[in-house]
């Protein structure tokens, strides 16, 4: 059963969230009402996935991506919130955050989401998708990528890729183009390596920057 902590400051969301997530059979491990409580709660109850919410009084959820980040924890992120601005969305991801949501979506939207990070896997609400790649393709390069150029790719990379950019996690493009898993590994490692990127999340981030996939 995946694990979740919530992380929002307004409590009556925080129980709606955890009694429809029980009844979809995720276990809530523990709640949180800003980024410095969050903290806490990561390092107390060590959840699969974070269920985060980005506008909260004194620790926001930027600022507890970049926590996360500097203390090198490396943890499932998704974020859970009614702002679907695309500075904030840039903003999350840049930070580390492998999913975002709009707190708008079906119960059945949300629990595939969280296995979906729970699996290593990303994703952004389709919603935002094409707005979120006119914004990347018309700003800067993205955080946490080395500014030299990026290698060319295979064809069965670029396979890769166009999945990883769908949020499809390493099992499931292993299924899709019927290689062994750990061939899929192999081959995201080496993305990760020719783009100059430390995780999935920026593979994706430059891969639409750089309009790698056409």
């Amino acid at each position: 059963m995946t694990r979740v902590l919530l992380v929002d400051d307004q409590t009556l969301v925080r129980h709606g969230i955890r009694a429809l997530l029980d009844m979809a059979g995720v276990e809530v491990v523990g709640e949180a009402d800003d980024g410095g409580a969050a903290l806490t709660a990561i390092e107390e109850t060590r959840p699969d996935v974070v269920l985060l919410d980005l506008r909260m009084p004194r620790h926001d959820g930027i600022w507890t991506l970049n926590r996360l980040r500097e203390r090198g924890i490396d943890l499932p992120v998704l974020v859970l919130t009614t702002f679907d601005d695309d500075t904030l969305v840039l903003d999350a991801l840049r930070a580390g955050a492998r999913g975002y949501l709009l707190k708008d979506v079906t119960l059945d939207q949300l629990t595939r989401a969280v296995a979906t990070l729970a699996d290593g896997g990303t994703l952004i609400a389709p919603a935002i998708t094409d707005r979120l790649v006119r914004a990347i393709r018309s700003g800067p390069s993205p955080a946490g990528v080395d500014a030299v150029p990026a290698q060319p790719l295979t064809d069965r990379e670029l396979e890769v890729l166009r999945l990883m950019t769908r949020g499809y996690t390493n099992r499931e493009i292993a299924g899709l183009l019927v290689l062994a898993e750990g061939t899929v590994k192999n081959h995201v490692s080496t993305i990760l390596l020719k783009l100059g990127a430390r995780d999935r999340t920026n593979a994706v981030l430059r891969a639409l920057h750089d309009g790698i996939l056409r």
